[in-house]
């Protein structure tokens, strides 16, 4: 098939230029840390451009699935982080949890019963996609930003990248009614589905003291696994606040040393005496919202033709044959603040070495692409958020900044994804 016969095909699907321009510059992406199955894309491009290069595509049929105790961290929360906040009106019983496990992964959720929750915030993928920039729904539909991941989502007040839900048990049901993301007509519509289940039946009454499935009671069960989602005690939660010298590799120590001091990631990237979450829970311009919306006066843009093979097209060309990119304002659809244009959550850094790509529209497929995207000052526009300016980093400081980053990996990775590869599948039979 042409590149032409390509982008003919994904239009008829509803995908626009800019998704397919970002799609396949994440063929670059690095894999997530680990080689095992519990880890990383299934199918992974890395180095596809070379002469020597070797699948190393993971079977579905090699995962092994091994239930955990989800609820232990709501006793024992992993080292680095606070105790798991839990709503009063909706307490965590082992039932709702199972439950919203269930649902989570329940394909038959979504309008043509292909798209389930999961299918975004893929497990072994860091709970995220590594294979997507922006997210896809049914039908290959457009979804303008990235998969957020969901590690450790339990702490957050502000939730999406614009920050536009407060709460779990509210989030849950924007995809599911989102036209290009699970595309259900209406509430009543996902509802009656799931009464109508027989894998189902007495579920929700178990779970929820004789109440059946409803609109609270689905959104009650999806966050409380989402709750459990938790991941800490990574290696350089055992240094920092366990004192161990020995769990931080020296580069990682002098990447915290820069993130703390030289590179200021700290303002942000927020690191209290206790525990560590990552973020502010705030919301910044960094520039590539502006650029991506207003644009940058480019003649012609590279667009990757295949790994490792760049071509430069007349941007003329581009607009002639693609949809243009989807608005995307940022913090401001929320708040109708102008001074807001732009910004979008500070996303935690637990885990980032399993999230790639990055940022809001996922255009950096490597945290390398990140730090040197803020060594560089981010983008210059009106908006810019005063805490970004120009580093002056070295090439062994960003890489040393990357071992630090790459340091925050929680020791529970691979428990949360073998319970996820237990749980059962909801598809059309």
């Amino acid at each position: 098939m042409t590149l032409n016969q390509r982008k003919c095909k994904l239009s008829r699907l509803g995908l626009s230029l800019f998704a397919l321009l970002i799609l396949v510059a994440t063929l670059s992406m690095e894999p997530a840390t680990g080689s095992n199955v519990t880890s990383g894309p299934g199918d992974v491009k890395t180095g596809y451009d070379s002469k020597t290069y070797e699948t190393r595509s993971i079977s579905v049929l090699k995962r092994k699935g091994a239930p955990a105790d989800l609820m232990r961290v709501l006793q024992s929360p992993p080292r680095g982080l606070p105790p798991v906040p839990v709503p009063k009106d909706n307490p965590m019983t082992q039932k709702k949890v199972l439950l919203g496990r269930k649902l989570f992964f329940d394909r038959r959720l979504s309008l043509n019963e292909t798209m389930s929750c999961a299918m975004c915030h893929v497990p072994e993928q860091g709970f995220t996609n590594n294979e997507m920039a922006t997210a896809v729904g049914i039908e290959g539909r457009t979804v303008r930003r990235n998969a957020p991941t969901i590690y450790n989502v339990a702490y957050f007040s502000h939730i999406f990248h614009d920050g536009r839900e407060t709460r779990l048990e509210y989030q849950v049901w924007q995809p599911m009614l989102n036209l290009n993301e699970m595309a259900n007509p209406g509430f009543g519509y996902v509802v009656g589905k799931i009464r109508s289940f027989s894998d189902y039946k007495g579920l929700f009454e178990s779970a929820f003291e004789g109440r059946g499935p409803g609109i609270e009671t689905i959104g009650m069960a999806i966050a409380s696994y989402e709750r459990t989602i938790v991941s800490g005690n990574s290696a350089f939660d055992r240094w920092y606040f366990d004192n161990d010298e020995s769990a931080l590799s020296a580069s990682a120590q002098r990447g915290f040393g820069l993130f703390t001091g030289k590179a200021g990631c700290m303002a942000c990237h927020v690191i209290h005496k206790d525990y560590a979450l990552f973020t502010d829970d705030a919301f910044h311009n960094t520039g590539l919202g502006w650029r991506f919306s207003v644009g940058d006066g480019q003649a012609e843009v590279p667009v990757q033709i295949a790994p490792g093979v760049k071509i430069m097209v007349p941007k003329k060309v581009i607009d002639s044959v693609g949809k243009p990119p989807p608005s995307d304002l940022g913090r401001y659809e929320v708040t109708q603040d102008p001074a807001d244009r732009w910004r979008y959550k500070t996303p935690t850094l637990r885990n980032v070495a399993l999230t790639a790509p990055y940022m809001h529209n996922g255009v950096f497929g490597t945290l390398k692409d990140v730090v040197s995207f803020y060594n560089k000052g981010g983008i210059p526009n009106p908006g810019l958020d005063p805490s970004i300016r120009p580093l002056g980093l070295t090439d062994d400081e960003m890489a040393d900044i990357v071992a630090f980053l790459q340091s925050l990996t929680g020791d529970n990775v691979e428990t949360l994804v073998r319970d996820a590869f237990a749980a059962p599948i909801g598809d059309r039979r």
